[in-house]
């Protein structure tokens, strides 16, 4: 190791609940500093020369991430009206470009669009590689066309703090209005295509307020629709796929309430309240005409833990409940879709996801299915209130994302489009499975894992092995496929996923029995994962890395401490590493918010000594042998602000870790660096260190 950067320690006391506890980092939140900045240029300095080596390794994994993408090609066309929409990439390109042609009367079958070649009547909406120009960072946000294809709004954020700015074009006369939109969240048309709804963010990033704009006016003059003055909700909006309704609708993490506008009304009418708020039932409707009757229904679990699917009149939402789909214990229900003629409704069982097709007639639920063990299934793409076809999303660990239309009266599953994936990729290749660890309290706990069969079997032999987890918000990680991840399963590296408490992969209980007060049962689970590796020989310590992001890199730094000698490497990406530190501070984004998630520790004494007691930054250990570590963070991140790494990294060099980094992307935010070869070049680089550290460095 070179000599890496070692922060000043500067005494800063933080008291709560009779506890105080010296912060000598703190200081390195103040972004403008130059001093901090600074100090962030030495990381990424010493990080670049610790990592110099792997210069051609990195080149190597670009370059077969590059090479197995078909880097000219298109989405399947989704119909809206007498347009088909889609996008496409060109080859060199770092964004996509969105795009219409237009649609035969009753011709629902899709174009087949072929990469590279002129699309008969192509019209060309918006070139994300044009709006991007001059910037380091571009990120879209809204996408919208309004009802008489006659114009087109889009949302762009330069900074990624994640604030943006709607702009408005007539498709046309090609002109753009000068109606500019700042500090957005959220924004669609009005169905009469004359205004815009747009939601505005606070001073914390929470959407709070929605807004009616009238295209061609000042945005001082637009009004006020609804404001959300609780801090603990975010607040949201859409139009019903029937266009009856305004759904107005605002959450936390555990409770939810709707209201509804008319759209056969004025706009500007007060909102009808569906169901009152209620502590901790979270509900969400859709809008059906049934038997000539305008109906809602309403997924909630109210009294219903993993929620259960009602009806009720949209003239008296509060009035008569008709159970549609009855609660049922480990069968979490997700979301449902309303049609004209039949709904969707999308549930989670054994772990993997569900798609079944409602009978509004009879109120039967007919599920599809599907032939791989372990995938992924979803309803996506249907903007239409009728169509011939639904359109389905279809993935595996080996099946490369698919695109399916499910033909309504026949049921025959039409496949649309399947990811390409260049230099000869043979799914047979390649194995996916489910195992179970077993929790200190006697829990089961699913593994999947997926590896190329010519290495043999898990467990034949041990074998390097990359553990991924993440265990918050009810997240499933639920199978997908990764070119990316090609390059690790074709040196013979096994990637698992511990499908730890805190998400939903088993239902809300596994939610319910992984946050506040059950936190730790999410970090125990992830080092009972890794211990069942071991035991099993799949691995063995010296050869599996660790890998979350986010919440998940809480979880990262959690394990860090509780089970240090388990794993050769831990790779934490924008990891909230010093939690409790930012969900004492509700001046921080989103912090009240996320009270609902950890609990409340500026409140509550039993929660602060809770996350106390395993907060990553906090419980850094000066007797542990620490496995190498990689840190990456972003300076314009509102989620997990650059801080909390930074000051982690801090506090484990002067513990005596002898091999952690910081790699802090100067221009971005959450979600990392923007455009697809930047991304492909930063997980490039991300695995050639995990690469390295499991011994592959060479492979």
């Amino acid at each position: 190791m070179t000599n890496a950067p070692i922060a000043d320690r500067r005494s800063h006391i933080r008291t709560h609940h009779g506890h105080s506890f010296d912060d000598p980092y703190e200081w390195l939140r103040e972004k403008e500093s130059p001093e901090v900045v600074a100090h962030l240029e030495a990381e990424n300095a010493h990080t670049d020369a610790e990592t110099a080596h792997l210069a051609d390794l990195r080149e190597t994994l670009f370059q077969e991430i590059k090479g197995r993408v078909l880097e000219t090609d298109l989405s399947v066309p989704t119909r809206r009206g007498d347009w088909w929409y889609y996008s496409r990439t060109e080859e060199g390109a770092q964004y996509g470009i969105h795009c219409r042609a237009a649609a035969a009367a009753g011709d629902w079958t899709p174009p087949h669009l072929e990469p590279g070649l002129a699309v008969p009547g192509e019209e060309v909406l918006l070139d994300g590689n044009v709006e991007a120009e001059g910037h380091e960072f571009f990120s879209l946000g809204s996408f919208a066309v309004s009802d008489d294809a006659t114009r087109l709004l889009w949302s762009t954020d330069f900074e990624g703090d994640e604030r943006y700015t709607v702009h408005v074009r007539d498709l046309v006369t090609g002109e753009q209005f000068a109606d500019e939109i700042p500090n957005t969240g959220g924004a669609f048309f009005t169905p009469d295509g004359t205004g815009i709804l747009y939601t505005t963010l606070d001073d914390s990033w929470r959407p709070d307020t929605l807004w009616l704009h009238r295209i061609g006016t000042a945005v001082d003059d637009d009004v006020k629709l609804f404001h959300e003055p609780d801090e603990r909700f975010w607040l949201g909006a859409g139009i019903t796929r029937s266009r009856r309704y305004l759904v107005i609708a605002v959450g936390s993490s555990i409770t939810s309430e709707e209201r509804l506008v008319d759209l056969d009304g004025p706009i500007t009418a007060e909102p009808q309240l569906v169901w009152p708020r209620s502590e901790g039932v979270e509900y969400s409707l859709e809008h059906a005409v049934v038997d000539g009757e305008d109906r809602l229904f309403i997924l909630h679990n109210d009294g219903a833990l993993d929620f259960e699917l009602v009806s009720v009149p949209a003239s008296d939402p509060q009035g008569e409940r008709r159970v549609i789909v009855a609660h049922e214990s480990g069968r979490r229900l997700l979301g449902m879709d309303a049609f004209r003629d039949f709904a969707t409704v999308e549930y989670r069982s054994e772990g993997l996801e569900r798609v079944g097709l409602l009978d509004y007639a009879t109120d039967a639920v007919d599920e599809l299915s599907f032939d791989e063990p372990l995938y992924s299934a979803g309803v996506s793409g249907n903007p239409e209130w009728h169509s011939p076809f639904l359109r389905l999303g279809y993935a595996s660990f080996v099946t490369p994302g698919t695109v399916y239309d499910l033909d309504l009266a026949t049921r025959e599953l039409v496949l649309r489009k399947q990811q390409p994936v260049l230099g000869g990729y043979d799914a047979a290749e390649y194995g996916q499975k489910r195992e179970w660890a077993v929790a200190p309290d006697g829990t089961r706990v699913p593994i999947s894992l997926v590896w190329k069969r010519s290495f043999g079997e898990p467990g034949a032999a041990s074998r390097p092995l990359h553990l991924y987890g993440y265990g918050s918000y009810e997240h499933s990680i639920d199978p997908g496929f990764s070119v990316a991840r090609l390059s690790e399963l074709d040196r013979g590296v096994i990637f698992a996923v511990a499908h730890v408490r805190g998400g939903g992969e088993m239902g809300r209980h596994w939610y319910e029995d992984g946050k506040k007060l059950f936190k730790r049962n999410t970090f125990t689970d992830f080092v009972a994962c890794a211990e069942h590796l071991i035991s099993t020989g799949v691995t063995t310590a010296d050869r599996m890395v660790a890998e979350g992001g986010s919440a998940g890199g809480l979880l990262m730094g959690a394990v860090a401490n509780l089970a240090p000698e388990k794993f050769a490497g831990i790779l934490a990406s924008v990891p909230f590493v010093d939690a409790l530190t930012s969900i004492l501070d509700p001046s921080l984004p989103l912090t009240v918010i996320e009270w609902d998630e950890w609990g409340d520790p500026l409140h509550e004494a039993e929660v602060y000594e809770y996350m106390r007691s395993y907060t990553p930054y906090e419980n850094v250990r000066s007797d542990a042998a620490y496995p190498r570590i990689l840190a990456v963070t972003s300076l314009n991140d509102t989620r997990v602000l650059y801080v909390e790494p930074a000051k982690w990294v801090a506090a484990l060099r002067v513990a005596g870790a002898s091999d952690v980094l910081l790699k802090c992307e100067m221009v971005a935010g959450h979600g990392g660096v923007s455009g697809r070869y930047n991304s492909w070049k930063e997980r490039a680089f991300e695995l050639a260190w995990l690469l390295d550290t499991l011994g592959l460095a060479k492979a």
